[in-house]
C-alpha cells in the first residue's frame, strides 16, 4: 500500500486553496461556492458509479494507491480527485471571469 498519489492529490488541493486565499477567487471570497463544488463531485460520483455499473469503469492495479475502496470498484483517490478536478475548474472559470472584467473596464 502506498499513499503516493493521494498526498500528491492532497497537496496539489492545498496549492490550489492557497491560489485562491491569495487571488481570492471562490471561498476565500463566498460560502456559495462549497455548494458548487459539492454539486460539481456528486454529478461526477453518479457518473462514475454508473460507468462502474454497466462495466465501462474499473479500478486499475497499482502500487500508488493506497487500496481502500469506497465501494465496488472506486478507490478513495478518485473522490479526491474529482474535488481538484471541479476545484481547479471553478478557480479558472473565476480568474478567467476576472480577466475579462478587468479588459471590459480599460
Amino acid at each position: 500500500m502506498s499513499y503516493l498519489y493521494l498526498i500528491g492529490l492532497l497537496a496539489a488541493i492545498f496549492g490550489l486553496a492557497l491560489l485562491d486565499y491569495r487571488y481570492k477567487l471562490a471561498f476565500s471570497k463566498s460560502a456559495k461556492y462549497f455548494c458548487v463544488l459539492a454539486f460539481s463531485v456528486a454529478f461526477f460520483l453518479t457518473w462514475d458509479y454508473a460507468g462502474i455499473s454497466l462495466g465501462i469503469f474499473f479500478r486499475g492495479e497499482t502500487s500508488l494507491l493506497s487500496g481502500y475502496l469506497v465501494s465496488a470498484e472506486l478507490p478513495l483517490e478518485e473522490i479526491f480527485f474529482l474535488i481538484l478536478l471541479s476545484y481547479n475548474a471553478l478557480l479558472l472559470v473565476k480568474a478567467f471571469y476576472r480577466l475579462e472584467k478587468r479588459r471590459e473596464s480599460k
